[in-house]
């Protein structure tokens, strides 16, 4: 994979709003400490807001690692109030949903990235999950499991407004009223009268 490193560079636009950012209450170790909404896929833009949020209560970043597969261009360093965090990547050792954040002042940090176009329900969802104390769930797996509630919520809403509009459930395969008596007849032994009789099922 094509990984595009850029030098920092002096943003003079306004400052990023505050980071979107939940994590995990207690002490209860899982395999995430919580979740980031960044509002865009630009690193550069969006790294100092998380940084400075987590320099006041959790310790001073000193470097993150992400996966390219989700960042089409990866700074090696992203200034930040007081400070630089350095930037590195791993393509096939970090799970691509994840975040990792490293301080000389506290431990590690391992968060789920939501994507910024995720919606607001979502995202509440996704949060909420990710900050679940001991949870086993991998940020992958949490992104797979939304994906597959989305899925069918959608499908159920599709399948409401079909009925409403005037549909009706599908019929099952085959003719609805059950086996013809044409095709499960048979004929039955002459009786003493000679007469063929016809019934229908097993015999």
């Amino acid at each position: 994979m094509a990984v595009t490193v850029n030098r920092p560079t002096t943003d003079e636009h306004a400052p990023s709003p505050p980071a979107r950012l939940s994590l995990t209450p207690g002490t209860v170790p899982g395999l995430l400490d919580g979740a980031w909404w960044p509002r865009s896929r630009d690193l550069s833009r969006e790294l100092p807001a998380l940084a400075e949020r987590l320099d006041h209560s959790w310790g001073r970043v000193t470097r993150v690692t992400v996966n390219p597969a989700f960042w089409p261009v990866i700074p090696r360093k992203v200034p930040v109030a007081g400070h630089t965090v350095h930037v590195g990547w791993f393509s096939k050792e970090q799970d691509p949903h994840k975040l990792l954040l490293f301080s000389f002042t506290a431990d590690r940090l391992d968060l789920l990235i939501i994507p910024p176009e995720t919606d607001p329900a979502a995202a509440a969802r996704l949060m909420s999950a990710a900050t679940t104390p001991g949870s086993l769930l991998t940020a992958s797996r949490l992104m797979e499991d939304e994906r597959t509630a989305e899925d069918a919520t959608e499908s159920q809403d599709r399948e409401e407004e079909w009925e409403t509009d005037g549909g009706t459930a599908p019929l099952p395969a085959g003719n609805p009223t059950g086996p013809s008596l044409a095709h499960d007849c048979r004929e039955q032994p002459h009786g003493d009268r000679g007469r063929p009789r016809l019934f229908s099922g097993e015999e």
